[in-house]
Formats: structure tokens, C-alpha cells, sequence
């Protein structure tokens, strides 16, 4: 691959890290849904959805009103990212504090820790696709819904 070329897909992998960063910190986090809106296409499609949730944009919103309804202080640590071509790869931990009912189970007021990885796929600036792997058995344990 000659240097312009690579120069120009290492800028693209950085861009789509840049990206996911984004949406982690100031969606994820913190709320912002215009930044939501910004960075995952209204049709995205989720490969792992959680069930009861729509599909699209909507739902992943649906989901994090979930979250931060139930976890008090609700916020995503990213502890690695890997960009090749136009996936990106995030091991996270999402921090709360259990305070409102979650999948059904009362508010135990337990500190919690789960921890995911998830893959996107991006085209033109926007999140399109997501597959992800949550450790859901962790996290039930620790609301003490599983024994364990």
C-alpha cells in the first residue's frame, strides 16, 4: 500500500475512533442527544438487541433512559478500541449504582460493573451497525437476582 493510501485509512480508523468516543463519553454517558442523533444513523442496525427493544436509533435510546432511570451515576469506561477498515472494537465497563427498577428487579441500591464488548460498523460518519457481548449473568449476580 503506498503511503498516501495508508496515511489516508490510518486517518479514517482514527476518525472512527474519534467517533465512537465520542458517542461513549457524550451519549453514553452523559446524555447529549444530539450528539446520539449525530453519530448512529436512524435505521442502525442492532445484530444483539436486548429484548423488547425497537429497532433503530429509537431503541438504543429507549435503552439508555433505561440505564440511567436505573443506575444512579450511570457511566461507560472504555478500556480499549481497536479500528480496522470500518469496524470498531470497545471494551467498556458501564458504572451505577442500582437505584431504579432494572428488567424487573427492585432497586437493591448495589454498586455495578458491566462489562461489554461491542463492535460498529461505520459508513459515512454515522454508526450503522452493532453487535455486542454483555456479561448480563455478571451483572445479575451482582443485583443479586442469580446466585453466584
Amino acid at each position: 500500500m503506498c503511503a498516501p493510501a495508508r496515511a489516508a485509512r490510518l486517518d479514517g480508523m482514527t476518525t472512527n475512533k474519534a467517533l465512537m468516543t465520542r458517542f461513549i463519553t457524550e451519549y453514553q454517558t452523559n446524555r447529549d442527544e444530539a450528539v446520539c442523533d449525530a453519530t448512529l444513523a436512524e435505521d442502525i442496525v442492532d445484530h444483539t438487541p436486548m429484548p423488547g427493544i425497537p429497532p433503530g436509533r429509537a431503541g438504543v435510546k429507549v435503552l439508555f433512559d433505561a440505564f440511567h432511570a436505573a443506575f444512579a451515576g450511570f457511566r461507560a469506561e472504555i478500556h480499549d478500541m481497536i479500528a480496522e477498515g470500518d469496524r470498531v472494537v470497545t471494551y467498556k465497563t458501564f458504572h451505577g449504582v442500582h437505584t431504579g427498577e432494572f428488567m424487573g428487579i427492585a432497586p437493591t441500591g448495589r454498586a455495578v460493573r458491566i462489562d461489554l464488548i461491542d463492535i460498529v460498523r461505520i459508513d459515512g460518519g454515522q454508526v450503522v451497525e452493532h453487535w455486542n457481548v454483555v456479561d448480563q449473568l455478571g451483572l445479575l449476580r451482582q443485583l443479586g437476582a442469580v446466585e453466584g
